[in-house]
């Protein structure tokens, strides 16, 4: 089968759209899109542009009330306090519909053009529910595009594999009781957020678990969900479990890291099933960790773009 070119969604706004003052690393994405140039000799990414998500697509998934405030400037102290992006800036509001929108796009990419991978450069922003943001995230772009998906497409099966060092709360929230959406989640036992969701599957690392013992856990998961059918999946692929990260408390290597992705990406081939890349977190000091392991996550997907079939 032939390859072709992974595609990957970035705005600079995914940078710039935050107070450079913010406690989240801003300049992550800026510094993976400057390697990711560098690296990729083979010009397998096809860099492209995201849109806005539109406010019908934020309804899929979220409150009417809580789309209108955000998008209006209107959310409480409160509630920017719960998201945690301070200082709060107006550009906010237009790279939060970006980012979103680079990952519906990213999704209409990978079914309408029979992709094998696709991604988006931002996002997994799994701590959001449907009505109120927490965690760096404000609205859930893997809910988001799993309704789209479910709606619009011939899709009846999605799993949402977060490997997040966090649990990915949000989510796990929005589609309890879905038999739609199978959520699994394998995150830090004594890691935000401090009161747990019930996802369809969890497993909670002890603080300190190092490669082995994960990547075994990981492989357990991979043969069990090879018993069920999915139409797609999505991968939550934060790489803030390493070692060096501020806010991860397990002790990932960069080699376990990759390790994992190859593990995902080569499952995913062997079943044939079309995967979409959120990023997810990761906050290493320095940030250069977080950004040469997500540098070898998508360079890994841009390998491993083929098409599903012809």
């Amino acid at each position: 089968m032939p390859e072709i070119q992974f595609n990957l969604f970035y705005d600079e706004i995914y940078s710039c759209g935050l107070d450079e003052n913010a406690r989240f690393p801003i300049n992550r994405y800026s510094k993976l899109h400057q390697k990711l140039c560098e690296l990729d000799l083979l010009k397998k990414i096809l860099w492209r542009g995201p849109r806005l998500a539109t406010r019908d697509e934020l309804l899929l998934v979220h409150d009417k009330e809580y789309v209108q405030r955000f998008i209006n400037g209107e959310l409480s102290e409160k509630e920017v306090r719960r998201i945690g992006l301070r200082p709060w800036k107006k550009e906010i509001v237009e790279r939060t519909l970006r980012l979103t929108g680079g990952a519906i796009e990213a999704l209409d990419v990978l079914l309408r053009y029979n992709h094998a991978i696709s991604g988006n450069m931002a996002g997994g922003t799994h701590h959001a529910f449907r009505g109120e943001g927490a965690g760096y995230c404000i609205f859930n772009d893997l809910a988001i595009c799993a309704e789209k998906a479910l709606h619009e497409n011939d899709i009846n099966q999605i799993l949402i594999l977060d490997l997040d060092v966090h649990q990915g709360d949000g989510t796990a929230k929005i589609f309890q009781g879905d038999e739609r959406v199978y959520t699994v989640s394998l995150h830090g036992k004594n890691n935000f957020p401090f009161r747990k969701q019930v996802s369809d599957w969890d497993i909670a690392f002890d603080d300190k678990t190092e490669d082995e013992e994960y990547l075994e856990s990981l492989d357990n998961v991979l043969v069990k969900l090879s018993e069920i059918e999915f139409d797609l999946v999505f991968l939550q692929a934060g790489v803030d479990g390493l070692s060096s990260d501020s806010l991860g408390l397990l002790n990932l290597t960069r080699k376990g890291l990759s390790f994992r992705n190859q593990m995902v990406m080569d499952w995913r081939r062997k079943l044939g099933i079309p995967m979409l890349i959120f990023m997810g977190g990761g906050y290493s000091k320095p940030i250069d960790r977080t950004v040469e392991a997500f540098a070898d996550l998508f360079l890994l997907a841009a390998e491993q773009n083929i098409k599903v079939s012809e």
